[in-house]
């Protein structure tokens, strides 16, 4: 009994410790950014989203001089091109979810697949 509360202690500090390394700093500034791609295959699709949120990112970090940042995984709602509203049976599954980006597929109007990828970034505050 007391090594299974010993080993239930050390999990939950683990987990604490993994969740506080993926959350902002405390005084930090934080954006959220997204890119949206379409390609004949998932794979393309997907590549280009995720490469759009990296650009976002690294864009604004040179416009506004920023240095050391955090990147997180975010949903962001997505931004069909030719569509008003993407409805549930549309998307594909399941969701792909790296440490910096979060992207959502669907069934796209022209190209078979459009994806959205979101990224959260927060960097320390200036004084």
């Amino acid at each position: 009994m007391r090594s299974f509360k010993r080993v239930l202690s050390l999990a939950l500090i683990g987990a604490g410790l993994c969740c506080g390394a993926q959350s902002a700093p405390a005084n930090a500034a934080c954006r959220e950014f997204s890119g949206t791609a379409r390609g004949w295959d998932k794979v393309t699709a997907v590549t280009l989203a995720q490469a759009a949120v990296a650009d976002a990112i690294k864009q604004y970090r040179t416009e506004k001089k920023i240095g050391p940042i955090t990147v997180m995984a975010m949903r962001a709602k997505p931004q069909p091109y030719l569509r008003d509203v993407v409805t549930d049976d549309l998307f594909y599954k399941p969701d792909i979810v790296k440490a910096n980006s979060y992207t959502v597929c669907w069934r796209g109007v022209v190209d078979p697949y459009v994806c959205t990828s979101g990224a959260k970034a927060c960097w320390p505050e200036r004084d």
